[in-house]
């Protein structure tokens, strides 16, 4: 049979700004447990560690749609090109400042200049693909290849930041992923031939008499878009609440070091069922495998709490992973058939920026509880999170289900 990856990759110019896409969002597999690593190697705590990590992360998770709403109105190069210099100065003074052991409210100040100007390239690279591929089945391969990207960077990016952290400095995870996203981030916004054209937003349907236009609505306050919102915020806190446990189970066992492989084993299986994944193209109804995926995940994290050892603990997180890509494909094909197209990116990135919510919530709930009660304690959030989440998604699944889609995305007839 063709392979699906490389008939999409084909297209001109889509191998180049999905590369390049992938580079510049390295740095969000890599801050988040550089930023633990970093701090609680300077200061010496988790907790601290957690509050600078989640200002970061839901500074970057908050504003990442707003960004993303800029560019949609005036263009991806215009507006990302200074938030790039912004991002990479205030990076930089980060780990300086913790390099110096600065008071805690200096890295909260250049964490969040960092994290709230970073914005969110996965919805970038996604609103290119669907500007160059416009045909269903053709998209969902590319958006199965760009959450396959995403989980590589999962793999690569907290091993590559534990090694640096623990083997050379503790910055260096941080001062590494500074340098690599902002070369990847220029090299993306070189690409002029497959940035999104401008798309002028309609007018409301019966707009007289000083109605506003549909574009100046947040594309999350449209309909199921909230929904859709909460459930990513609570994934999120699973994946943020893991991080931080896992790096202390890893040192309560005398192996701090190996946190990021147990991590990427995590990430390992996500890949590979993403993969697999984008090369099938099922007919069963997009928000029932969006529920099911989410109960998979449910199940898999509450077997964190039964491991009692490194490898048992891998071992366990490779088979969880295997729920999480799908997952976060169907909900992203989710989100491109609640918007209009010319709200696409600003949608995306609401998705994104609900994992990055939740990410930082998780990051600082678990670090609180394990300074009190342990690792243990941290992987405790990770599963009250991950059955909220299966929870919030099984009970709105008829108001999914009756929801008209905007855009043509496979199976959303049915979503």
């Amino acid at each position: 049979m063709p392979n699906p990856y490389a008939d999409v990759l084909r297209v001109p110019g889509a191998a180049a700004f999905s590369g390049a896409g992938a580079l510049a969002r390295l740095p969000q597999s890599m801050v988040g447990i550089g930023t633990v690593l970093m701090v609680q190697g300077l200061y010496g705590s988790y907790a601290a560690a957690g509050r600078v990590s989640g200002v970061l992360v839901i500074a970057q998770a908050l504003l990442s749609p707003q960004v993303a709403r800029w560019v949609d109105r005036t263009g991806q190069r215009r507006v990302l090109l200074p938030m790039l210099a912004l991002t990479t100065v205030s990076m930089a003074a980060l780990v300086v400042a913790a390099r110096l052991r600065a008071p805690e409210p200096l890295l909260w100040l250049f964490a969040l200049l960092g994290g709230g100007s970073q914005g969110s390239y996965g919805s970038y690279v996604r609103a290119r693909w669907s500007y160059v591929v416009r045909e269903p089945k053709r998209l969902h391969t590319a958006y199965s290849l760009e959450s396959a990207i995403d989980e590589l960077g999962f793999i690569v990016g907290p091993v590559l930041a534990t090694t640096l952290a623990t083997a050379v400095l503790p910055p260096a995870g941080v001062a590494v992923a500074v340098v690599v996203g902002g070369v990847g981030a220029w090299m993306f916004l070189a690409q002029r031939r497959t940035e999104p054209p401008l798309t002028a937003a309609p007018a409301r349907a019966g707009g007289v008499g000083g109605a506003h236009p549909a574009g100046r609505r947040s594309a999350v306050l449209m309909p199921g878009m909230p929904v859709l919102a909460v459930t990513f915020v609570a994934m999120g806190t699973i994946f943020g609440a893991t991080d931080v446990a896992t790096v202390a189970f890893a040192q309560a066992h005398g192996h701090q070091g190996l946190s990021g492989l147990i991590l990427a084993a995590f990430a390992l299986g996500s890949l590979v069922a993403g993969l697999v994944y984008g090369a099938l193209h099922l007919r069963s109804s997009l928000s029932i495998r969006f529920v099911v995926g989410l109960l998979a995940l449910a199940a898999g994290v509450s077997l964190f709490l039964v491991t009692h050892s490194l490898l048992a603990l891998a071992a366990v997180m490779s088979v969880t992973g295997l729920a999480i890509a799908p997952t976060i494909i169907n909900g992203n094909a989710m989100a491109q058939a609640l918007v209009p197209p010319e709200r696409l990116t600003e949608a995306l990135a609401w998705v994104s920026a609900a994992l990055g919510v939740g990410a930082s919530l998780g990051s600082w709930l678990a670090g609180t509880r394990i300074e009190d009660a342990g690792a243990a304690a941290g992987f405790h959030v990770a599963m009250g999170a991950a059955w909220a989440s299966a929870l919030i998604a099984l009970v709105t699944l008829p108001v999914l289900r009756r929801l008209k889609p905007h855009q043509p995305v496979q199976d959303v007839t049915e979503a």
